[in-house]
């Protein structure tokens, strides 16, 4: 069973770590592995260079994740971590003094970046690191091209936040993503979100073949907007997603009309979509009719949603979708995997 996966955050992380524990207990091989596959394509969306050192939040949220070494109390960055170097990069006033870089997560930075220097791509990067630790599963950026997104807002709303403004905040209708969401907390409206280079971008090696060789692929409950939107918006991969044998399932990230973690409800306006799991749903629409998915999951709580769908033809059902823990989110991934089995015999596709 060949299983790719488009995600990015957080919510993706523990979604994939779903899959892979659902896959073990699914095909398990004769010597205690998997005769299943997974493959990852990450968003790279939320990246940027900070202090001198390229950072792929997504990427090190997921290979933290599936190593187990990331700090599940916070939800990000790495256990046991501490914070010296960003507390004497902040005395010499370099960096975002609002945004933390931890000392091991700085040292995966640190490697990055000597990396890159010496020619290698962001995927190839990618690889190296992914060596350190057995993974199960296999992570590859959606693009070696640097796609950084940056959030359009209105200086008003930027003035009107800052009752005291830092210099030169006020005029500004532009900043990067992540500048929007760590120090704003996506408080000040996003009025559009651009991806700087996407019209240049292409697929990383081996992305296009992971889509098209694959028996499943699956759409992580992760930002419609900001992570799976730009991965699709990649040119190449919207075509690479139609032209697979292979269902295509989504899975919502939205329950009851709440946002499940991060700030996909301060995204969406942005896009005109309302916060709802059918909205979504609609949102990225039926392979059929030049969308992007064959099937799509929601939570329990959302089952009119899915019959709403359905009756406008997107194959759509429902599951619990909260992971709270390995265990649910497996089960999670197992309603998924069922899901495409029953959307490839509804259309045909069967990953074959």
């Amino acid at each position: 069973m060949r299983i790719t996966v488009l995600a990015g955050g957080v919510g993706g992380s523990r979604f994939v770590r779903g899959v892979r524990e659902e896959c073990a207990r699914r095909w398990p091989d004769s010597e205690g592995g998997t005769e299943a596959s997974v493959t990852v394509v990450v968003n790279t969306g939320d990246d940027i260079w900070l202090s001198g050192v390229r950072l792929m939040p997504d990427f090190d949220s997921l290979l933290y994740s599936l190593a187990g070494v990331n700090d599940t109390e916070r939800g990000w960055g790495r256990a046991g971590e501490t914070e010296r170097v960003s507390a004497e990069l902040r005395e010499w006033g370099v960096g975002w003094p609002w945004f933390t870089l931890g000392d091991l997560d700085l040292g995966t930075h640190l490697a990055r970046t000597e990396w890159l220097r010496t020619g290698l791509t962001p995927s190839q990067v990618g690889e190296r690191l992914q060596r350190r630790w057995p993974l199960g599963v296999r992570l590859i950026p959606a693009t070696d091209t640097e796609v950084d997104t940056y959030v359009h807002v209105d200086a008003a709303d930027l003035a009107a936040h800052d009752a005291e403004p830092p210099a030169g905040a006020p005029t500004r209708a532009e900043m990067h993503f992540q500048e929007w969401w760590t120090r704003y907390r996506a408080t000040v409206p996003a009025r559009a979100f651009r991806q700087r280079d996407i019209e240049s971008a292409r697929p990383a090696p081996g992305v296009a073949e992971a889509i098209a060789d694959a028996d499943l692929v699956l759409v992580a409950p992760s930002n419609p907007v900001v992570s799976i939107g730009t991965i699709v918006s990649i040119p190449g991969m919207r075509e690479a997603l139609a032209a697979t044998s292979a269902p295509v399932v989504g899975v919502s990230p939205i329950i009851g009309g709440k946002v499940v973690r991060g700030m996909a409800d301060a995204c969406l306006p942005a896009i005109g979509v309302e916060t709802s799991a059918e909205a979504v749903g609609r949102h990225y629409g039926s392979r059929r009719d030049g969308g992007l998915l064959d099937a799509w999951l929601v939570d329990e709580t959302d089952a009119a949603a899915a019959a709403a769908l359905n009756a406008d033809g997107l194959h759509a059902a429902s599951a619990p979708l909260w992971m709270h823990d390995l265990d649910r989110s497996a089960d999670l991934a197992g309603a998924a995997i069922d899901l495409g089995r029953e959307a490839g015999r509804t259309t045909g596709r069967t990953g074959d």
